[in-house]
C-alpha cells in the first residue's frame, strides 16, 4: 500500500528563521520534513520488509516509521497545543526506542516476534492524522517572533527537527538491510563517484595556534538541540590535517596491509569489538567471504558478502569507474539502495574504532582532529545576528550536505575552506577525540530532558560536520551529534596531528564514572591512547551522573531506612490515610523517585499496584535487591531490615530517565525528589496525564522550595490544588518538616 500521506521528495527546504518567519514558513517546512521521511522508506520492496530488523540492537522498520509521528503527537501534548491524543496505544508503543550502548547486547524482546505490531495500514492512517492535526495547529495558534525556548512553538520545531534526525538515522538501517529487500526509487540521485579530477596525495595541511569559540547563541533564530547552547573558548595549539577526508581507496590499503588483524592497532575496546563482530573491513564493502552482518531476529544469518557476489545495481544514476587499486570484483561498495564498484574517491565510512585503528597504522602522532580543531578548519566564519553564518540556510550550498545527493561524493568535489580543508561540512560526519559533554551553562529542555544528557557519559564521541542527508538542525554549522564508538552512522574521519607533542590537547574527556543498571561501574579508558598527550578532563554535565555516588547510596539508604518516621515512611502512610478518608481508589499508585525503595516497599501495604521509578541506578539497584530479598547494609556494616507486612510482589521497580506514557493512568501519583533532579519542570508537565479523573497527585519538598506558589506556575491549567501540609519526619538532623502539596485533574 501507499506508505505516503503526502507528495514524495527527495528535495529539502532550508530550516525557519524563527526571527522572521509566517505560519506558512512552519507549515512548508513540516510538510516537507514529513514528506521527505515518508519518501525514503519508497525504497522498501514490500509491506513485509517494514516488520524486518536491520540490526539486531534496534527494533523493526514499522517502530521508525511510526516514531516521528509519535514523538510529535508527545510534544504536542506537552506543551499544551494538543488537547486530545489520537491514539494513546500508539503514542506508547512507537515513542521510545532502543540505544545501542553496547555492541554484544542482547536482542530486545520486541524484535524476535513476539511483540505484535500494527499493521502497516494502521500506522499510515495514524500518521496521517498527525499530519492533519499538526496543519490543524500550526493554523490556529498564535504566532508571536521571534520564537525562542519559552514558546509553545518550539515542541513543533522540536517534532519537525526529531524527523530530520530520523531521515538520516533510517537511511542507515535501510542500508543495513539485505540488498534484496530495496530497490533505488525513481527520483533517488546517487553522487558522481569521481571529480574532474582524480584524488591525490592526502598531504596534511598545517595550521597556526589559533582561539576559537564553540557553542551556538541563545538567540540565535533556529531551532537547536540543548547540547549546543553555551560557549567554550578553547587556545588551540599549532596542528595539521589531511585537506581530505581519508578515502576508501587510502583506507582500501589498510585492509590489504592486514589492518584488521593487527592487535597492536588497535584499542582495547576496539579490538574487542572488532573481534565480536568479526571484521575485516569496513561494514558497507561488499566481499564474497560471507561476512557477519548483524541484522536481527530472521535476518541474523543473512550476509551482506554472499559467496560469488553477482553485482547487484538497478541505478542508471551511478558514474562506476573501474577500481584501478584493487583487484577486479574484491569489493563492491552498498548505497543505500544498491551495490556499486567501490568508489576509491568517496571517503571512508567507519566506526570510531576502525579510524583509531588507520591512525596507528600510519604511525606515532596520528590520531583524529578535536572539536575545537574540526572548528578552526571549517574557516572560523563569525556569528551574526541572523541566519546567514549558518551554511545550512544559504540558497546555493558548497557542500555535500542538504539531500543535493543521495550519496557521498568524491573527496575534492567542492571547494576548500579557508584552511586548505575539503569536506569540513558534509559529505559524511567526522569522528573527533573529544566524549560527549554538555558546553558550559549547558540546561537541558523541559519538553525533551532526556535527549542529550544521558550520552554525557564517557562512552559517546561526537561527531562533526553532517553528512550529504543532514537537514534542518542536524546540517547546521553548531549540530553536536554523538554516537557510541562502535556505532556505525555515516561518518568518516580525517587524520590529524600537533605540532608540538607536549602541548595539551583541546579534547575534552568525561571523567564521571557511570553505574549502569544491572552492571555497575565500567572502566572508560577511550583516551588513554592518544599518544603522550594531556587531554581536558571534566564531570559530567549530567547531574544525575554527578549525583549517582556510593556516598548518596549511603546516605540515601540510611535517610529511608534508618529511621522509622524517615520521610519516606511518612510521605506513604500521609498517602494512603488520605487515600483512605477521601475515598479514592488503592488500586495502583506511581511513586516518582523511588530512590532505595523505602516509600514503595511501604505504599505496597495499602494499593494494590505499586510503580517505583527512579532515574538513578545505583538506588535503582538498590532497591531491586532488597525486593529480591537480597542483604544489603549501611555503611556501618549492618544489614538493612525489611517490615514483613510489604507486599513486595505488587511492587514494579524501573529506571526511568523520564516520565513515559507506559508509566500509564493511576489513582495516586506520588513524588519526591524535585530536589534532585536535573530540570524539575521535565517531571512536572506529565503528572496530569497519569493520575484518573477521581485520583490526587501529591508532591513532597523537604522544606518549603517545592510549595503551592513555586508549582502554580508549571502546573496551572493542568491540575487544580487542593490543600497544602507540613509533614514531621525525622533524619539526621533529628525532627524537621516537610511540604507537601496535593492537586487533582482539572
Amino acid at each position: 500500500m501507499d506508505k505516503l500521506t503526502g507528495k514524495k521528495t527527495f528535495s529539502s527546504l532550508k530550516p525557519v528563521d524563527l526571527s522572521t518567519c509566517t505560519k506558512k514558513d512552519i507549515a512548508d517546512y513540516f510538510t516537507n520534513s514529513y514528506d521527505l521521511y515518508e519518501s525514503l522508506f519508497l525504497g522498501l520492496k514490500d509491506d513485509s520488509v517494514f516488520y524486518k530488523c536491520p540490526d539486531k540492537l534496534r527494533l523493526p522498520l514499522v517502530f521508525y516509521y511510526a516514531h516521528t509521528a509519535a514523538v510529535f503527537m508527545n510534544k504536542l501534548m506537552l506543551a499544551g497545543l494538543a488537547k486530545e491524543r489520537i491514539n494513546l496505544p500508539f503514542e506508547t508503543m512507537f515513542e521510545t526506542g532502543v540505544d545501542e550502548m553496547s555492541w554484544d547486547d542482547t536482542e530486545n524482546h520486541r524484535m524476535g516476534g513476539s511483540y505484535k505490531w500494527p499493521t502497516m495500514k494502521e500506522v499510515v492512517e495514524y500518521r496521517r492524522k498527525v499530519r492533519e492535526l499538526i496543519l490543524q495547529i500550526i493554523q490556529e495558534t498564535p504566532l508571536e517572533l521571534p520564537v525562542t525556548m519559552e514558546s509553545p512553538w518550539w515542541a513543533i520545531m522540536m517534532g519537525i527537527e526529531h524527523e530530520r534526525v530520523h531521515l538520516e538515522t533510517s537511511a542507515v538501517l535501510i542500508r543495513q538491510l539485505p540488498i534484496g529487500l530495496v530497490s533505488c526509487p525513481p527520483g533517488w540521485i546517487y553522487g558522481p563517484t569521481k571529480a574532474d579530477f582524480p584524488v591525490k596525495a592526502n598531504k596534511m595541511v598545517f595550521v597556526e595556534s589559533t582561539d576559537v569559540s564553540v557553542g551556538k547563541p541563545n538567540d540565535f533564530p533556529s531551532y537547536g538541540w540543548d547540547n549546543e547552547y553555551g560557549e567554550e573558548i578553547f587556545n588551540v595549539p599549532s596542528f595539521e590535517a589531511s585537506q581530505y577526508l581519508v578515502t576508501n581507496g587510502e583506507f582500501l590499503e589498510f585492509v590489504q596491509h592486514g589492518g584488521y588483524r593487527s592487535r597492536d592497532l588497535w584499542t582495547e575496546e576496539g579490538w574487542q569489538w572488532a573481534q565480536y563482530r568479526q571484521a575485516r573491513h569496513p561494514t558497507f564493502w561488499v566481499c564474497d567471504q560471507g561476512c557477519k552482518s548483524g541484522c536481527g531476529a530472521d535476518l541474523a544469518r543473512e550476509t551482506h558478502c554472499p559467496p560469488r557476489l553477482a553485482l547487484i545495481s538497478g541505478s542508471n544514476n551511478v558514474d562506476e569507474p573501474e577500481c584501478k587499486r584493487a583487484r577486479a570484483g574484491e569489493y563492491k561498495f552498498r548505497v543505500i539502495f544498491d551495490v556499486i564498484d567501490l568508489p576509491l574517491d568517496w571517503p571512508a565510512e567507519v566506526n570510531y574504532h576502525e579510524a583509531k585503528a588507520f591512525c596507528a597504522w600510519k604511525g606515532q602522532g596520528y590520531r583524529l582532529p578535536t572539536e575545537a580543531e574540526h572548528n578552526v578548519i571549517r574557516g572560523q566564519l563569525p556569528v551574526t545576528k541572523g541566519v546567514v553564518s549558518d551554511i545550512i540556510f544559504h540558497d546555493n550550498i558548497q557542500a555535500n550536505l542538504n539531500l543535493q545527493f543521495g550519496s557521498s561524493t568524491p573527496v575534492n568535489l567542492f571547494e576548500a575552506s579557508a584552511t586548505g580543508h575539503y569536506d569540513t561540512m558534509g559529505n559524511v560526519f567526522e569522528w573527533v577525540e573529544d566524549h560527549f559533554n554538555g558546553l558550559p551553562g549547558f540546561q537541558s529542555h523541559f519538553l525533551y530532558d532526556d535527549f542529550s544528557s544521558p550520552c554525557f557519559d564517557g562512552k559517546h564521541n561526537l561527531i562533526m560536520g553532517g553528512s550529504w542527508i543532514s537537514t534542518g538542525a542536524y546540517g547546521s554549522r553548531f549540530a553536536r551529534i554523538a554516537f557510541r564508538r562502535h556505532f556505525y552512522q555515516l561518518c568518516g574521519f580525517r587524520l590529524a596531528r600537533s605540532k608540538d607533542i607536549e602541548a595539551e590537547l583541546p579534547a575534552k574527556a568525561v571523567e564521571t564514572s557511570v553505574y549502569i543498571l544491572g552492571c555497575g561501574v565500567e572502566e572508560n579508558k577511550s583516551m588513554q591512547e592518544i599518544g603522550k598527550q594531556k587531554v581536558v578532563w571534566e564531570p559530567s554535565s549530567n547531574t544525575a551522573y554527578l549525583f549517582d555516588t556510593q556516598e548518596t547510596l549511603e546516605g540515601i539508604l540510611e535517610l529511608e531506612f534508618g529511621f522509622r518516621d524517615s520521610l519516606a515512611a511518612v510521605a506513604a502512610r500521609f498517602c494512603s490515610n488520605y487515600c483512605s478518608c477521601n475515598d479514592i481508589s488503592t488500586d495502583s499508585v506511581v511513586h516518582i523517585g523511588a530512590a532505595t525503595g523505602r516509600t514503595a516497599f511501604e505504599l505496597s501495604k495499602t494499593f494494590k499496584q505499586v510503580l517505583g521509578l527512579e532515574p538513578f541506578a545505583r538506588l535503582t539497584d538498590t532497591a531491586m535487591s532488597l525486593q529480591r530479598g537480597q542483604a544489603v547494609t549501611f555503611k556501618d556494616g549492618k544489614p538493612v531490615q525489611m517490615d514483613p507486612e510489604y507486599h513486595l510482589d505488587r511492587v514494579t521497580l524501573k529506571q526511568f530517565t523520564w516520565v513515559a506514557n507506559e508509566v500509564d493512568i493511576h489513582d495516586l501519583v506520588l513524588l519526591t525528589f524535585l530536589d534532585r533532579v536535573q530540570n524539575a519542570k521535565a517531571w512536572l508537565v506529565r503528572l496530569w496525564e497519569i493520575v484518573n479523573a477521581q485520583g490526587v497527585v501529591a508532591i513532597v519538598g523537604k522544606d518549603d522550595t517545592w510549595n503551592k506558589k513555586s508549582l502554580d506556575v508549571e502546573l496551572k491549567n493542568r491540575l487544580e490544588f487542593v490543600s497544602e501540609q507540613k509533614l514531621p519526619y525525622s533524619d539526621f538532623q533529628g525532627k524537621t518538616t516537610a511540604c507537601i502539596t496535593l492537586w487533582k485533574r482539572i
